[in-house]
């Protein structure tokens, strides 16, 4: 099955390696390029791709702003690029819907597998560095709310032994199939869980999953 990837970059220069990149791989097919957000989302609407490959520094639209329409139309799914592994515009691009997040020095093989891990579904990627960010986002989210405040926490009284086991799992950024491994179960098993997790608490993401696990102390 071929992935189509959707790639958002103004620099004319990154954009194009990270094409070259793309079509290196055998299972990836890059549909469209856009230099800006307010092109992303035009494109995103119009192509429908698997995954957006989204920077966050872009004129006319910034990254975030796109993100957010691209999720709420349902046209694809994000994975953000960023030039910091602790920019605070990824913080908004999360709580916007993003999948995940990549430095853009990631390596080569890393980029190409963090687009086939959102294009599963799976989304979150567990590099170090973003585990570092979720739990700065959990930091921050902490800081911000009123004393005694429980962000989400009704929401996963509802969820089910087994649903929780899950949300601890997706707060150390666990793809399905390490879930599974962890939890004694099938993978398509884990997915269903995975998926049932987000539903129940109304999240649009595995990584807004993970950064409500941390908050709570899953």
């Amino acid at each position: 099955m071929t992935i189509r990837v959707l790639v958002a970059e103004d620099q004319s220069a990154v954009r194009a390696g990270l094409v070259l990149i793309l079509r290196s791989a055998p299972d990836i097919e890059v549909v469209g390029e856009a230099p800006d957000g307010e092109e992303a989302v035009r494109l995103a609407r119009e192509l429908r791709p698997d995954v957006v490959l989204m920077d966050l520094q872009m004129p006319r639209l910034d990254g975030v702003s796109a993100t957010a329409r691209v999720v709420a139309e349902g046209s694809a799914d994000v994975l953000v690029l960023t030039t910091f592994d602790l920019d605070s515009h990824v913080f908004g691009a999360l709580r916007a819907g993003a999948s995940g997040f990549l430095l853009k020095s990631t390596e080569a093989r890393d980029l190409l597998e963090a687009v086939r891990a959102v294009a599963r579904g799976e989304g979150l990627i567990a590099p170090a560095v973003t585990r570092r960010l979720i739990a700065e986002f959990a930091a921050v989210s902490a800081a911000s709310a009123p004393p005694g405040a429980a962000s989400g926490s009704a929401e996963v009284e509802a969820l089910t032994r087994r649903e929780r086991e899950v949300l601890g799992c997706l707060s150390g950024g666990l793809s399905n199939a390490e879930i599974a491994g962890r939890l004694s179960m099938a993978e398509a098993t884990a997915k269903t869980h995975v998926s049932r997790v987000l539903a129940k608490l109304g999240l649009r993401s595995r990584a807004q999953a993970a950064v409500l696990a941390r908050e709570l102390g899953l």
